[in-house]
């Protein structure tokens, strides 16, 4: 699958973010090594600390299918209307991807449309990061 379809899938999945506090709808498309699609979106919560964003969104779906080997996230964020910026993943989203992905292969695709965007590795996002083989 080509960046430009993930970033559409992310988009698509973007409309269905439940933001009625901050307004700010996030969408995300994790791509298997399999060449699976899993989309997520920002969910969030009067009291906060429940909400839950896009890209975690996804790779809980994901994992929770028995997915465990990932090639690629597309994300994109904004408020109402066509994305205007970047919007990257927080430092708690790095984390579990951390977990799932080799920071070396992994790419983090963030992205304004299908036409601008910019991709990286996950060691490029947290360098020096603690994962599973750290222990």
């Amino acid at each position: 699958m080509d960046k430009k379809e993930l970033i559409r899938l992310a988009l698509e999945a973007r409309e269905m973010a439940y933001v009625p506090y901050s307004n700010y709808m996030v969408g995300a498309a994790l791509l298997t090594k399999a060449g699976k699609v899993y989309k997520g979106c920002n969910i969030e919560n009067a009291s906060y600390t429940p909400t839950n964003c896009a890209e975690r969104t996804a790779f809980f779906k994901a994992v929770s299918e028995g997915e465990r080997e990932f090639a690629a996230i597309a994300i994109v964020g904004g408020y109402a209307g066509a994305p205007t910026d970047y919007a990257y993943p927080c430092g708690v989203c790095r984390q579990v991807m951390m977990e799932f992905c080799d920071p070396k292969e992994f790419c983090v695709i963030t992205a304004v449309s299908e036409e601008e965007y910019l991709d990286k590795k996950l060691e490029e996002m947290l360098p020096h990061g603690f994962g599973p083989s750290s222990l």
